[in-house]
């Protein structure tokens, strides 16, 4: 016999016609890409807390984690840049030796003009009609209950004499980021205070410990996610993470192969974000630094980063991600923005970076935070996020050929005389099939120099195992446009 059958036995007798479906020639690759949020929920919320659960839609978000939330705003945040993509979403409670962050907002008046106030919490505005001759006292009793009525928000409010009191929703160190200003968009958007009104505003401060990730993390269990956006930018949350996903026990492992990345965002100075990226080294994440002035808060951010990567590399995984708008994020005002040497810097100390193109802020270089080998010398082979993207996809595929149309053939060694329908195959026939495929891989703009590849491709039975097949599986990845270089070596006239 030939042909080797899956199911139908050799030594079958009764008569007379058999036959059994294999579609290990038929299938082809496809991948569904998946997004995990983590973020804080609210008592409010019905879901279990560091169970993941698929969120479609933001009202159910809203409904499973509690208006105002902060995992629900992420999940908004993300589907206004990410309509398609599969959500998942990862709620944490808030730790209960932890503390929320609290601010003030003081009101002198009266006022001598009727106006509007227009308060910013975060990237959402409130506003309070003001009458000529309110008393400081009514104008500070509307600002509170203006924000109470809204739930969206991420704080609620409480109001003496003429001073209201702000405090985040949350506990944890990420309320301390929530900005409160007034007149965000100034007088060429509209907004002034009435004439005899002022708001004196304290930032949030004095929130303390974040969840604990641990349990969280370890509930994704081997599910795989390819975008992991998380709030958090203090080292032991980014640890963790680092652990989750690392190459030798984590997603990333040779006996997990579950892979994904990273997506977080951290709001600071200059100087500060370029200590955080220096003190990172991990290619499975990204972290976008943006200025004080940008309105929205950090989970905000992190979501429409991470969507807006998540769509792109969801169409190409070798594509730049570059230029990509962050729909719902407001940019710094003029002037406080990072300047063109400061964001160079910031991408050298693993800091991923944004910048403000036709009115909208934009990704830049959605780079990794590792820098540095083994021996602590700089290495770019990590740089960028779209690298561990195409990698996945690679390696995804190349598990994919292998697993489909070789799951229970023998090996032979090649030059082994067998009959054509037999389920055996030798080191030339991986070779073949892996040649093949990366010819597509090249097709499609994934890879490059096939000519090399199969020059420097080793496939080869074991030495000491016979029924282990060893490949060197050396693929060029494409590259992306990064600089486009030019010389402008200009003539008055060129001579006759």
């Amino acid at each position: 016999m030939t042909v080797s059958f899956n199911t139908i036995p050799q030594n079958v007798r009764v008569p007379l016609f058999y036959a059994e479906v294999d579609n290990s020639q038929a299938g082809y690759f496809s991948q569904a890409l998946r997004t995990l949020i983590v973020g804080q929920m609210l008592p409010a919320g019905v879901a279990a807390a560091n169970a993941p659960i698929l969120v479609s839609r933001t009202d159910e978000a809203k409904t499973q984690f509690g208006i105002g939330s902060m995992l629900a705003r992420m999940h908004d945040v993300y589907r206004a840049n990410d309509s398609f993509g599969e959500v998942w979403c990862l709620p944490l409670a808030d730790n209960g030796a932890g503390a929320a962050a609290s601010g003030t907002l003081t009101v002198t008046g009266p006022a001598t003009a009727a106006g509007t106030i227009n308060l910013w919490i975060g990237a959402q505005r409130v506003q309070v009609a003001v009458a000529a001759a309110d008393a400081a006292t009514a104008i500070a009793a509307a600002i509170n209950t203006a924000i109470n009525a809204d739930p969206t928000l991420p704080v609620t409010a409480t109001v003496l004499s003429a001073a209201v009191t702000v405090t985040a929703k949350h506990k944890g160190t990420l309320g301390n980021a929530i900005k409160l200003q007034l007149n965000y968009r100034g007088y060429a958007g509209g907004e002034s205070t009435p004439a005899g009104v002022a708001v004196a505003v304290v930032a949030m401060t004095g929130g303390t410990a974040d969840p604990t990730l641990t349990t969280a993390l370890a509930a994704m269990g081997d599910e795989e996610y390819d975008f992991i956006i998380m709030p958090y930018t203090d080292s032991t949350s980014l640890d963790a993470l680092k652990t989750v996903m690392n190459d030798t026990t984590g997603r990333w492992a040779y006996n997990r192969q579950i892979y994904g990345h990273v997506y977080a965002a951290k709001a600071d100075t200059f100087a500060n974000l370029v200590t955080l990226g220096g003190a990172r080294n991990d290619q499975h994440a990204s972290i976008a630094g943006y200025e004080t002035g940008v309105p929205n808060t950090p989970w905000e951010y992190a979501a429409a980063y991470g969507a807006r990567n998540a769509v792109f590399i969801a169409a190409d995984p070798a594509r730049p991600t570059q230029t990509g708008e962050l729909v719902g994020i407001l940019p710094a005002p003029a002037g406080t923005r990072f300047i063109m040497t400061e964001r160079q810097t910031l991408l050298n100390k693993g800091v991923a970076t944004s910048y403000v193109g036709g009115g909208a802020v934009r990704v830049e270089r959605a780079i990794t935070t590792y820098q540095k080998n083994l021996w602590d010398q700089a290495d770019p082979s990590y740089l960028d996020s779209e690298t561990m993207h195409t990698l996945a996809y690679v390696l995804r595929r190349l598990r994919y050929n292998v697993t489909q149309k070789y799951p229970r053939h023998k090996l032979a060694n090649d030059g082994t005389r067998f009959g054509a329908g037999q389920a055996i195959v030798t080191p030339s026939v991986v070779r073949g099939e892996i040649l093949s495929e990366y010819a597509a891989l090249e097709e499609m703009g994934i890879v490059e120099n096939a000519k090399a590849f199969a020059a420097n491709l080793i496939v080869e039975r074991d030495a000491n195992d016979p029924n282990r097949l060893n490949v060197l599986y050396p693929p060029d990845l494409v590259n992306q446009l990064r600089i486009f270089a030019v010389l402008a070596q200009f003539r008055l006239q060129y001579p006759a």
